[in-house]
């Protein structure tokens, strides 16, 4: 089964990743983010995707999502594991900690966020019920716990707007919504995936807690240092997910 990452904050390239080609796409919905590369990791053909661009320069409202999800499914990409930075919204998940998602919430707007639009002979839906595809929840799951890499394999994602942090009454109204952690890029990326019938699992790295949760004023000095640490335990929890896929 082919095989795509799509890397967020603080994964921009996959260090251990041997490049076999990158490849420019230019999709009936525009440029994807960055060149795809092709290539092995452990072994393994893979795609990678920087979500934010090469060098981190595109905010989570201007990614073009749809040339994203578009371009790997045209690649035979049959399943995405899509790596993100978080907020900690539940007292439990702190920073440097990994997160599987099973849930989410859109509070975004204005993005595009259907391939169902235009064109169409009918209306088109998706069940939505379930965001993320469990099979692959559970077997990143089983990589960490082999790891003994302590991970929370339930939580649910707010996706807000972007690209301000949160306020800490908008935090709490996620709390009282059911939220567990808050990043801006989970959607459209989750349900675009799913309208194209691809098998879509996030893990996120919790960076900082949320606003309001905290002791102090959220530094971006320190949600990189905390980031570096976590995408570490991204690594070797990609390099498990590999070897029990290979093995």
């Amino acid at each position: 089964m082919t095989t795509a990452i799509i890397g967020g904050t603080g994964l921009t390239d996959l260090v251990g990743l041997e490049i076999i080609h990158k490849r420019k796409m230019n999709t009936p919905f525009g440029e994807t983010s960055s060149p795809i590369i092709h290539g092995r990791y452990c072994g393994q053909e893979l795609l990678f995707l920087a979500r934010h661009g090469a060098g981190h320069t595109i905010p989570p409202h201007k990614i073009n999502y749809r040339a994203n999800l578009w371009s790997l499914k045209e690649l035979h990409v049959q399943q995405i594991i899509a790596i993100a930075a978080v907020g900690s919204i539940h007292p439990d998940m702190h920073p440097k900690d990994l997160v599987i998602p099973h849930q989410l919430i859109d509070y975004t707007y204005g993005r595009e966020h259907t391939f169902f639009a235009e064109g169409l002979s009918e209306v088109t839906h998706i069940d939505f019920s379930h965001p993320y595809c469990e099979s692959l929840r559970q077997q990143l799951s089983r990589a960490a716990q082999q790891l003994m890499l302590p991970i929370h394999t339930q939580g649910t994602y707010a996706a807000t707007q972007g690209p301000r942090l949160e306020t800490a009454a908008e935090i709490n109204r996620l709390e009282r919504d059911g939220c567990d952690i808050v990043g801006m890029t989970g959607m459209p990326e989750a349900a675009l995936a799913k309208e194209l019938g691809l098998c879509y699992a996030s893990c996120a790295v919790v960076a900082n807690y949320a606003a309001g949760r905290g002791s102090a004023e959220i530094s971006l000095a320190e949600i990189r240092e905390t980031l570096h640490e976590g995408i570490e335990k991204i690594r070797r929890l990609l390099e498990q997910w590999i070897a029990l896929e290979t093995g």
